[in-house]
C-alpha cells in the first residue's frame, strides 16, 4: 500500500520536476530569442558590409575604366604622333634623295643625313 507520506513525496517530486522542466523550457526560449536577435544583427551587418563592398567595387571599376580610357587615348595619340613624325622623316629623306640626284648633295652627305633620319624612325 502506498502511504500518504509516499504520495506527498511523489507529488512534491513531480511538482519539482515540472518546475525544472518549465525553467529549462524558459531558458531554451530565452536562448533561442537571443540567437534569433543575434542572427538578425549579423544578417544586417552582412547586408551593410555587402553594400559597402559593392559601392566600393563600382567606384573602383569607374576609376579603372577612366584610367584605362586615358591610357588608350594617350597610346593612340603617341602612335599618331609617331606616324606623323615617320611620314615627315620619310618625306625629308625623299627630298634629300632628290637633292642628291640634282647634284646639290654628295653621296657622302646624303648617306650621313639618311643614317641620321633612319635612326630617329
Amino acid at each position: 500500500m502506498v502511504t500518504e507520506k509516499k504520495v506527498g513525496r511523489i507529488e512534491r517530486f513531480l511538482k519539482k520536476a515540472d518546475r525544472a522542466i518549465d525553467e529549462g523550457i524558459k531558458r531554451a526560449d530565452e536562448a533561442l530569442d537571443d540567437a534569433v536577435e543575434f542572427g538578425g544583427m549579423a544578417a544586417n551587418q552582412a547586408k551593410k558590409t555587402s553594400k559597402e563592398l559593392r559601392n566600393r567595387a563600382i567606384k573602383e571599376k569607374a576609376e579603372i575604366t577612366t584610367k584605362g580610357i586615358k591610357k588608350i587615348n594617350e597610346s593612340i595619340a603617341a602612335v599618331k604622333q609617331a606616324t606623323i613624325k615617320t611620314s615627315e622623316e620619310l618625306a625629308t629623306l625623299e627630298k634629300l634623295g632628290e637633292l642628291r640626284k640634282a647634284g646639290i648633295l654628295t653621296e657622302k652627305e646624303f648617306q650621313e643625313k639618311k643614317k641620321k633620319i633612319l635612326s630617329r624612325i
